[in-house]
């Protein structure tokens, strides 16, 4: 099947044994009470397979309601799948999993959430520093909060639990370029973050948000290199209805899959080349 047959929301694609295994919400009611995630194989980003069922949460007692924004991180030889999914208490969280292959059967690995047990969290992300640290870098939801938050919290060297308090990295309307206005129940959105080291060392983040109305693919960049330190924000590198983006390589070249537009039934993923200048990248024509 061709990528435009493709219908999910939130792609993350992992690049291991020269083939890309692609992930994602399934689109269907906007990836609620699906009752897990699919995995779709390619060796040449152009033909895909049928999708396979990488976790079925039905099994688990995890379909409680959303299941959402599933990505694959390969650590200390184990496959680790993050996603959002609705906690007891009925407020939404990530979750680990594991599996020894990508293309699953992914069962629980958490204890739990690792995001707070009374925060409104979705869309975390792995990233390990340089000295191997382990973190869930994490939107605090705006349905909770009004104005939506990036935070991170470390983890345990098994990634089963935070082993601190999540700290902020910025807000919603920290941006230059987020239209603010003097309306207190206007909500400021955060989404799909994403971490990648730059060809010179630099930490760059990915992030949604909507500037204008709009949704893009926004990238912040940290001032010491790493994930405790000040973040700034630079030009938004897609502005026409597309967001929740990563980035992986793809035969020598750099890739940015997101998905658009955002619109339930309509969405799907999107493959753009991209070049490390640095300290930002750039999207090819």
């Amino acid at each position: 099947m061709k990528i435009t047959d493709i219908h999910i929301r939130d792609p993350f694609v992992l690049t291991e044994n020269g083939k890309y295994y692609l992930y994602g919400t399934r689109g269907a009611n906007f990836g609620q009470l699906t009752g897990g995630f699919d995995v779709y194989v390619s060796s040449d980003l152009e033909e895909w397979s049928e999708p396979v069922a990488c976790f079925e949460s039905d099994k688990y007692g995890m379909n409680r309601y959303v299941n959402w924004a599933p990505e694959v991180h390969k650590y200390q030889g184990k496959y680790y799948l993050f996603a959002t999914f609705t906690k007891e208490n009925g407020l939404r969280g990530t979750f680990a999993l594991i599996a020894d292959s990508p293309e699953g059967p992914f069962c629980p690995h958490s204890d739990g959430a690792l995001t707070p047990v009374e925060w409104e969290c979705l869309d975390g992300t792995l990233y390990v520093d340089r000295q191997g640290k382990p973190y869930l870098v994490f939107c605090h939801e705006h349905t909770q909060i009004i104005n939506g938050t990036i935070c991170y919290v470390p983890l345990s060297d098994d990634l089963k639990h935070a082993i601190d308090e999540p700290k902020l990295i910025f807000a919603a309307t920290d941006p230059y370029y987020v239209q603010k206005d003097s309306d207190p129940e206007r909500h400021y959105v955060t989404d799909g973050p994403f971490m990648f080291r730059t060809k010179n060392g630099a930490l760059l983040m990915l992030w949604s948000t909507f500037p204008n109305g709009q949704y893009a693919e926004c990238v912040a960049r940290s001032d010491n290199g790493e994930i405790d330190g000040h973040f700034e924000h630079l030009e938004p590198i897609i502005t026409d209805d597309g967001g929740h983006g990563m980035i992986f390589s793809a035969g020598g070249s750099l890739m940015l899959t997101f998905h658009s537009p955002n619109e339930c039934s309509k969405e799907r993923p999107v493959f753009r080349r991209l070049t490390d200048e640095g300290d930002h990248l750039a999207v090819s024509e």
